[in-house]
């Protein structure tokens, strides 16, 4: 199967850190690197360069390299790295995915301990053994425990984004069978949970035979878990667990509700039916004495039949919205087509992969009004950030390419400015104040206490010239926890103060948590759907921000771009 060229950059930087483990020349691996990131930034046809032996040709690739692509953009796979692979301990590549383990740590550790797989690298931890070698100590020992226990308590579990393309596969695949009349995936994905721990499919057919048939046989399954008349089970790479019911058409919408869920949800519908004098499952209604059973042609006869109208899956919770849905209350929930731009995005400038003019042209084909660049600062040395001078500069180019007319869309000049430790900014106000917007967030010092991190962002969002709290908690789904902080206090001081809350659109931040949205935007806090894009084609991430938007029932007159750029720049213009 062919890579594009996003795909062949991850081959690439796999093949970097696998030559880093080998200890190979630097300047080898670096160049693996190189090809990876100029292969995020193209902007030509790859075939095209591949065809004419231009692509050798770009700084940086070689014939080498050129050769090396040129057979993954065909087959989608290279000998020279399965030789790479299999020269190395099998458990190696493992320990990179440890925060803080990068290849020159792993080899040593390798080299000088033995240590070939997480088991090896969680007794020599235990052993005291890492923590005497030069260059880790007790503090890089302990992080590595962590790691490995977020590792353990994390693999059931799966991002979001990361089983989509697993669930709109088969959904393809299933409703394109002529046994098929209807399929749908349930379960806490189609409720737009961050994290899944499997996933439910449900198919309506008076012929599950062949539906079964087709399903565990399909591609990327490493094991057929349990094969049954109407129900069956696999594992696909990645070790993501795969369920497929399949059920009579009449009885498909009310499965489709059951395993939908949550418990939490179900069981109040269960007991709103008997009190009308049903009884119900995911077959179905049953009448209780006199009562007569209704059936169901859509999702919103379940609901009918209890007196509400369709409650929305992500809302299905059991955080009232039965209650909300009989009283005429349930939301307007915001959808994708509301944004009319972002304030949260960065180029090469820092740590980007797409210019500026690129991240602008994408905005203009998605139809935005406006696009904030908000790159990182100063402090942020790690991620190029931008000292006072470049920012300037920076400034006076977005000025410039406004002036130009070459995109509909109104760039913004922003900064990601850091929160240091006490609170403060990290430039000096006459900075900030030449700039259009000015997101604020914590990345470095995470270790304080609840209390001292909660008045570091307070202190922040109590700053004239903040105008958006960026991801409130720190944390990287699956991969780190939120550092403590109360987020109460910290909603309180942006109501009180006007600011912005974000809502950061990466399917790994997704910060702020969909629990807190209702809170706030009671209080008035308006929220910020940003997708915190490092390429040009993360803009689309929005769409994942938009999904945890709707899980706490926010409208689109609570998020600030929805609104038209002339509100959006009153609004910013307001200090």
């Amino acid at each position: 199967m062919s890579l594009d060229a996003h795909g062949i950059a991850e081959v690439l930087d796999e093949i970097a850190r696998l030559l880093e483990l080998s200890g190979e020349n630097p300047f080898k691996i670096r160049a693996y690197h190189a090809g990876a990131r100029l292969l995020e930034t193209l902007t030509d046809d790859l075939d095209a360069l591949i065809a004419s032996g231009a692509l050798a040709e770009k700084p940086g690739i070689g014939e080498a390299l050129a050769d090396k692509i040129a057979k993954l953009r065909k087959d989608g796979r290279l000998d020279f790295l399965d030789r790479l692979r299999a020269s190395l301990p099998p458990g190696l590549p493992a320990i990179l995915g440890i925060p803080g383990m990068g290849p020159k740590k792993t080899r040593r550790l390798w080299q000088e301990l033995g240590v070939v797989d997480l088991a090896g690298l969680q007794a020599a931890c235990e052993q005291g053994k890492v923590a005497e070698l030069k260059g880790f100590g007790e503090k890089t020992q302990a992080a590595i425990l962590a790691g490995i226990r977020n590792r353990e308590a994390y693999g059931k579990r799966h991002l979001w984004a990361s089983v989509e393309g697993v669930v709109t596969t088969l959904l393809a695949g299933l409703r394109a069978l002529p046994q098929v009349a209807r399929a749908e995936a349930a379960g806490s994905f189609r409720r737009n949970r961050e994290t899944v721990g499997d996933l439910d499919f449900l198919v309506a057919s008076d012929e599950p035979g062949p539906v079964m048939d087709w399903f565990t046989v399909q591609p990327g399954i490493v094991e057929v878990t349990a094969r049954g008349q109407t129900k069956s089970s696999v594992r696909v790479e990645g070790g993501l667990q795969v369920d497929l019911r399949v059920v009579p058409p009449a009885q498909f919408f009310f499965a489709l509700h059951h395993f939908t869920g949550s418990k939490e949800h179900n069981v109040a519908m269960r007991q709103r039916a008997l009190q009308r004098g049903l009884s119900m499952s995911e077959w179905g209604f049953t009448a209780v004495g006199a009562a007569e059973a209704p059936g169901a042609a859509t999702e919103a006869d379940v609901f009918r039949a209890l007196g509400l109208p369709w409650i929305p899956p992500e809302l299905r919770e059991g955080q009232g919205e039965i209650e909300a849905a009989e009283g005429g209350a349930l939301p307007r929930l915001l959808e994708v087509g509301d944004l009319r731009g972002a304030f949260h995005n960065h180029t090469t400038a820092s740590d980007g992969k797409s210019t500026l003019e690129q991240m602008a042209a994408a905005a203009d084909a998605l139809g935005w009004e406006y696009l904030g660049i908000s790159d990182h600062s100063r402090t942020s040395a790690y991620a190029g950030g931008l000292e006072v001078e470049r920012l300037l500069a920076q400034v006076s180019a977005i000025r410039a390419l406004n002036a130009s007319g070459r995109f509909r869309v109104r760039v913004l000049s922003g900064s990601e400015v850091d929160i240091l430790k006490d609170g403060s900014l990290d430039y000096p106000d006459d900075i900030l104040a030449k700039l259009d917007v000015v997101v604020a967030s914590v990345h470095a010092s995470m270790q304080l206490d609840e209390e001292a991190m909660t008045a570091r962002i307070v202190r922040a969002i109590e700053h004239p010239l903040v105008h958006i709290l960026g991801h409130s908690t720190g944390r990287l789904l699956l991969q780190r926890e939120s550092y403590k902080v109360n987020l109460a206090k910290v909603v309180d001081a942006a109501a009180a103060n006007g600011k912005c809350i974000e809502l950061n659109s990466h399917p790994r931040r997704l910060d702020m948590d969909w629990t807190h949205w209702r809170r706030a935007a009671e209080k008035g806090v308006l929220c910020s759907i940003n997708p915190d894009a490092h390429h040009a084609d993360h803009l689309a991430y929005v769409r994942h921000g938009v999904a945890v938007a709707r899980k706490g029932w926010l409208t689109p007159d609570q998020v600030l771009n929805t609104r038209p750029l002339d509100d959006v720049l009153r609004w910013l213009r307001r200090r």
